[in-house]
C-alpha cells in the first residue's frame, strides 16, 4: 500500500484521472477490490483536487463512470461465465461460500442489494457478478447500478476534497461507516421479519 500510495502521490492531471477510473472499473470485475479498495483512488483524487491539481468535477464524474462500468462488466461476466469462475477460482482468490452467500444476498433484496452493496469492498467485488449469476433483469440492474456508483463516487471525491492531506483517514472512516451501515440494515431487516412472523402467529389463534 505504501508503493501505491507513493506512486499517487507523483500523479496529478490526465494520469491521475485515469487511475480514478480504472481502480473501481477494475474492482468488481476482476476481484481488485480486495486487494485494493476503489474508494482509496476516489478520495485520493478528491484530495489532490483539494490542492488545485486536479478538478473536482473530473474527478467525481471519472469516478461514476468507472463504478458504473465496472459493475457492469462484472454483472455480464457473472451471468455468462460465473458459474465456470466459481468452479475454477473459488479458494484461490474468494471463497465458494462468500459467493453463495452474495448471490443469496441478491436474491433477496433485488435491486436494493446492488445499491447497498457499493458501499463495502467485499459485496462491491462481489454483488455485481452475484446479480448476473443470480439472474437479474439488466434493466433492474443498471438504474440502482447508476445510483449506488453516483452517490458513492461523488461522496468519496468530495470527502477527500474536505479532508486534504488526511484523506487516509477519511477512507478507513468510509470502510467502517459502510460495514456499520450495512450492520444496521441487517439488524432492522431482522427485527422487521421477527415481528411480521410473530404477528402472523397471533392472527390465526385472533
Amino acid at each position: 500500500m505504501s508503493f501505491i500510495t507513493h506512486l499517487m502521490d507523483s500523479l496529478r492531471g490526465w494520469p491521475l484521472l485515469a487511475l480514478v477510473f480504472l481502480i473501481p472499473a477494475l474492482e468488481a470485475s476482476v476481484f481488485l477490490g480486495f486487494v485494493f479498495p476503489g474508494e482509496t483512488a476516489v478520495v485520493f483524487g478528491g484530495a489532490v483536487a483539494g490542492q488545485h491539481h486536479a478538478n473536482l468535477a473530473a474527478v467525481a464524474v471519472v469516478a461514476v463512470l468507472g463504478a458504473v462500468i465496472g459493475d457492469t462488466v462484472g454483472f455480464v461476466v457473472g451471468r455468462r461465465w460465473g458459474e465456470w469462475l466459481v468452479a475454477h477460482t473459488a479458494g484461490r482468490f474468494v471463497k465458494a461460500e462468500n459467493i453463495a452467500r452474495a448471490r443469496s444476498y441478491v436474491a433477496r433484496r433485488g435491486g436494493r442489494a446492488v445499491f447497498l452493496g457499493r458501499w463495502t469492498a467485499v459485496l462491491r467485488a462481489l454483488v455485481p457478478g452475484a446479480a448476473g449469476m443470480a439472474g437479474m433483469r439488466y434493466s433492474l440492474f443498471l438504474p440502482w447500478n447508476v445510483a449506488g456508483g453516483t452517490v458513492w463516487a461523488v461522496a468519496c471525491a468530495y470527502a477527500g476534497w474536505a479532508a486534504g492531506a488526511s484523506w487516509d483517514h477519511v477512507v478507513k472512516i468510509i470502510n467502517r461507516a459502510g460495514l456499520v451501515g450495512i450492520a444496521a440494515i441487517v439488524i432492522l431487516v431482522v427485527a422487521v421479519v421477527v415481528v411480521r412472523r410473530r404477528r402472523e402467529r397471533r392472527l390465526p389463534t385472533a
